[in-house]
């Protein structure tokens, strides 16, 4: 093993659910442009983020290539060394279907030349624990077995790094074993359920000698039983036992407060003195208190990052904490009742004097944490200006928003990962899109009336210009023949219905001239309340119709518009709500203005407009009146006048009366500012 980069993220699956950054206690993953990166000198390679992650996003670094290497070399004929397996005490929890001789054989038809269990280390490392605390009872220690737990005290609390007993863990302990027993030329691999033991095996290599060689977790060790086809139904050596020293107690190691229990040490609830965390939650929260001195009467601190060894994140089990811990239970209980005490104590004393002692070293990686601007800066980015956004529900996978916005700052995270800002910025982000679609959906229906329009203008420009001059003519003459018959002539009724049509048709011409020449409008300050007044007065209508005009409060308010052509508009709106209203009614006109724009209303109760006809009314010739009452051009007209002040017409109609009231109301808004004179000549 080479790198320290023992844990990865595989990009392809990564889904950004930031389920690592919440179950990682370090905080050693990166979210860097959406993607979860781990980052080695914050690792303690605990494996939470890989135990986690539902897509199986997180893998540490394969020991498979590297134990094959070994045993395929210690099978040559020239080899100097051999091959033993140390099997960490947790493995009844991973081969629950398996006998441990079984187990023991299926190692030795891998290669193995020995097969040891590390159980026996376990017991010599609580006697030694034993015996220095017994030795220094004024200190207050910290359990050091779990490299995990060394490996964040050493980088996030490095000042508890005296506390931690200098004891080698059971695996160290077991290869030194091994080599005092067997020599050096003896290559150790260990077998077990934690990944943190990886880099605990780096920890102690060197350029010439490692004592131990390599670590494979039972997942990796299950894959090479499949590589090489064994299984224990392809095993016909029959039960093959572990080579001694066999252990006593030391099967109880893996599971909570096993130390406690191999070590034969006084775990008394009143006294209080010896306290044992599991998780990666309980162990952080009592190392904080504990480096705090608010726990001041615990003498043994025991934290295990997994909840016990069985539950590491190198056993692919579904089996509960509870279950794992019932088989290791079991397992430990019948050797027990199997061993003999007096060997083990041979055993034990023959080791009595090996060097068990190892040194730690503060690698703080702790974050200092940002100046109060900052903070507030970062706040800011996330939305959060008040007390009450700091929800601290930690979703992005930081306890608090605190912490979150502290990681930001040293590059760590992102502020996408707060749901809070994240929900809130996609409403927004919804609602802009929203806004972007209404206003592209009206300039696309602006448009297209923009194209019908100029299309019909070009046709309507070139019958008009064709009709114009024969009707004059006929106009002219129809004139002087109307004139000069006498009225008891019986061509004089004629002659007059000749004289009306003709007229007649010098009015469409005339609005299909004024449809489909581009108008130039002429802008000019106008008093709006006066210029309607007005119009108003010259309307003629019947009796059974009123017409309130509501003039601004303000009668001083001026408008930059066309007068003449704005008077048309009006002109065209009321007409229509007059030749609607058959039976009567009220049309009221209302002005108002906000910041920027005039708003002229022009509303009546009459009949409405239904759903299917609003579509079409600004279309040129469409007309719902009779034959002869309307050229289907008056609103198309008004569309245009209103488009050249760069304003709008907006229709509101209820033909329905379940909906309420019956009636329309159009409403033209324009700028009190007219535009540009270059935009008028357009």
């Amino acid at each position: 093993m080479n790198t320290t980069q023992l844990i990865s993220t595989i990009k392809e699956r990564c889904k950004v659910c930031y389920t690592c950054v919440r179950k990682c206690p370090a905080k050693a993953i990166r979210i860097n442009r959406g993607q979860a990166e781990v980052i080695a000198e914050r690792c303690i390679s605990c494996g939470s983020c890989i135990k986690f992650c539902t897509q199986k996003a997180k893998q540490i670094i394969s020991s498979i290539g590297t134990t094959e290497a070994i045993l395929n070399l210690s099978r040559q004929a020239d080899n100097s060394f051999k091959v033993a397996a140390c099997l960490a005490p947790s493995f009844p929890a991973a081969y629950e279907d398996i006998a441990p001789e079984k187990l023991v054989a299926m190692l030795r038809a891998l290669g193995f030349d020995f097969v040891f269990e590390t159980a026996f280390a376990a017991d010599l490392v609580a006697i030694t624990y034993k015996r220095f605390l017994e030795t220094t009872p004024s200190k207050k220690f910290i359990t050091s077995p779990c490299p995990a737990i060394v490996h964040y005290v050493e980088k996030y609390h490095p000042n508890l790094v005296s506390a931690l007993i200098p004891i080698v863990s059971p695996m160290i302990a077991m290869a030194r074993i091994i080599h005092s027993r067997h020599g050096d030329n003896v290559k150790v691999i260990f077998i077990g359920p934690c990944t943190a033991k990886k880099m605990e095996a780096l920890r102690f290599s060197g350029k010439h000698f490692s004592e131990i060689d390599e670590v494979l977790t039972f997942d990796e060790l299950n894959l090479l039983f499949k590589k090489n086809d064994i299984s224990p139904a392809t095993i016909h050596l029959g039960k093959s036992p572990f080579d001694p020293p066999h252990p006593r107690k030391g099967h109880l190691f893996p599971i909570g407060r096993g130390i406690l229990e191999t070590a034969d040490i006084e775990d008394n609830l009143m006294k209080s003195d010896v306290i044992s965390a599991e998780g990666t939650k309980q162990f952080i929260e009592v190392l904080n208190e504990f480096e705090e001195g608010s726990i001041n009467e615990v003498r043994l601190l025991d934290p295990l990052c997994c909840n016990g060894c069985i539950m590491g994140p190198g056993i692919s089990c579904s089996r509960t904490k509870h279950y794992r811990q019932t088989l290791v239970s079991r397992y430990a209980r019948e050797q027990f009742m199997q061993s003999c005490e007096e060997e083990w104590q041979e055993e034990i004393l023959r080791y009595q004097y090996l060097d068990l002692n190892c040194k730690y070293s503060i690698d703080d990686k702790r974050i200092p944490p940002p100046s109060d601007e900052d903070l507030n800066r970062i706040y800011k980015q996330m939305g959060k200006s008040l007390e009450t956004d700091m929800l601290n529900c930690g979703a992005c996978g930081y306890i608090t928003c605190r912490d979150h916005a502290t990681a930001i700052h040293k590059g760590l995270a992102e502020t996408e990962m707060c749901l809070p800002y994240t929900i809130d910025r996609l409403k927004q982000i919804a609602s802009e899109l929203s806004e972007s679609y209404e206003q592209l959906a009206s300039t696309k229906k602006a448009l297209i009336q923009h194209e019908k329009l100029a299309s019909m203008g070009q046709l309507a420009a070139g019958i008009a210009h064709e009709v114009n001059n024969p009707l004059g003519v006929i106009l002219l003459y129809s004139n002087i023949l109307f004139e000069e018959t006498p009225v008891d002539d019986k061509i004089h009724d004629d002659l007059k219905l000749i004289v009306e049509q003709a007229n007649r048709c010098k009015k469409i011409v005339s609005g299909l001239l004024n449809f489909s020449r581009k108008n130039r409008i002429n802008i000019r300050p106008t008093r709006i309340s006066e210029l309607i007044g007005k119009t108003v007065k010259t309307i003629i209508h019947p009796g059974n119709i009123r017409i309130k005009f509501h003039p601004l409060n303000n009668e001083n308010i001026v408008a930059e518009i066309d007068p003449d052509q704005y008077v048309q508009v009006i002109n065209n709106l009321l007409t229509n709500a007059i030749e609607a209203m058959q039976d009567g009614g009220t049309i009221t006109i209302t002005v108002t203005h906000d910041e920027h724009n005039l708003i002229v209303s022009v509303r009546d109760n009459g009949p409405g407009i239904k759903d299917e006809i609003q579509k079409k009314i600004f279309e040129p010739f469409f007309t719902t009146k009779q034959m002869g009452k309307g050229t289907g051009l008056g609103l198309a007209v008004s569309y245009g006048i209103m488009k050249m002040h760069r304003g709008q017409i907006v229709v509101k109609s209820n033909a329905d009366a379940k909906h309420g009231d019956t009636g329309s109301e159009f409403i033209l808004i324009s700028p009190l500012q007219g535009p540009t004179q270059e935009l008028i000549s357009e």
